[in-house]
């Protein structure tokens, strides 16, 4: 199922352009009722309008929090689709709301941060290695050895995790037994990295180690799940 409901700044919020899809109207129907109402839905949170764009023309849309989304919904005619939306929507915040409390409380876990904390130093231990190998691969003429920063890190997610969307700061979105498992993948990469160097192989040759033992790794644990609820949380 896909998720729509996002974090930002804090706040549970849903845009425009989901609550469409989800009703099966045009977008331009929903914000049409926003903008018809627009006084009503900044009285109860103050927002603005947005645009993006891909491919054609940029796109107007807003984001809504809980109560102006429903707000929204009385809006709407019932149908079998919008009511069925409708009961989602209502599951999606109360899912989110459900899942900000877990996380708040979690990050005054003692055990979880100490946890975050051994996986951080590991992981500096990991980025060093990387900048290691990256310069191996200069020098063996990689054009594009930079990414291997980014490559890395996907590769060990992909392998560890389902992931149902993006996350800016995964790791502080993962559980006490999800950071154990990524700190081991790190360890896993930093000896296939330089085990591949001391031998001299080809910097191509040894990130496919990398990926071989970490594939192999998550084959043995098995791969777990990191739910949207697990947060898409944006800074700005």
């Amino acid at each position: 199922m896909t998720e729509f409901v996002q974090v930002v700044k804090g706040v549970p919020l849903v845009s425009t352009l989901d609550i469409a899809k989800g009703f099966e109207v045009e977008h331009f129907a929903i914000l049409r009722l926003v903008q018809k109402y627009e006084p009503q839905f900044q009285s109860l949170r103050t927002f603005h309008f947005q645009s993006q764009k891909s491919g054609g023309r940029p796109t107007t849309f807003c984001m809504l929090d809980e109560t102006q989304a429903m707000f929204l919904v009385t809006l709407m005619r019932n149908s079998e689709v919008v009511v069925g939306f409708k009961v989602r929507l209502s599951q999606e915040f109360t899912r989110m709301k459900t899942e900000l409390i877990r996380l708040a409380s979690q990050s005054q876990n003692a055990e979880w941060l100490e946890q975050r904390k051994a996986g951080k130093e590991t992981r500096v231990l990991t980025t060093d290695t990387v900048k290691v190998f990256i310069e191996y691969a200069k020098g063996q003429g990689s054009q594009n050895a930079q990414k291997y920063y980014a490559n890395i890190s996907k590769m060990e997610n992909g392998a560890l995790f389902l992931l149902e969307q993006q996350y800016k700061n995964l790791r502080d979105m993962l559980n006490i037994h999800q950071l154990s498992t990524v700190k081991s993948a790190d360890q896993i990469v930093i000896k296939a990295l330089r085990d591949g160097m001391d031998k001299g192989m080809h910097y191509k040759e040894i990130y496919k180690l990398a990926k071989v033992r970490i594939e192999s790794f998550a084959e043995i644990i098995g791969k777990t799940m990191i739910p949207a609820s697990q947060l898409q949380i944006e800074s700005k």
